[in-house]
């Protein structure tokens, strides 16, 4: 039976939970997601603007995947169930 890949927008995933959980931040993340409605797409747009600044600071491909997480409503909703269920 193959075992599924994960999307290279969903491969960073692990490692922010983890981030969030060891600061106590994932309710704070998860709301958030929640919470910004329209405001997450400006937030993904920026990101995507602002890429190139970031560059030093972040992985091109990370900074790519939270865009992509802010900007499709469904990718935040499966980011907050993973959040959910690895806190669980």
């Amino acid at each position: 039976m193959p075992t599924e890949m994960p999307s290279p927008t969903r491969i960073p995933w692990p490692a922010w939970a983890k981030f969030l959980r060891r600061y106590g931040l994932e309710n704070l993340a998860a709301w958030l997601l929640e919470a910004g409605g329209p405001l997450n797409v400006l937030g993904a747009q920026a990101l995507f603007l602002g890429s190139p600044l970031l560059q030093p600071l972040l992985n091109g491909d990370k900074i790519d995947a939270l865009a992509n997480l802010l900007e499709d409503h469904d990718e935040g909703q499966a980011f907050i169930e993973y959040l959910r269920e690895s806190a669980a």
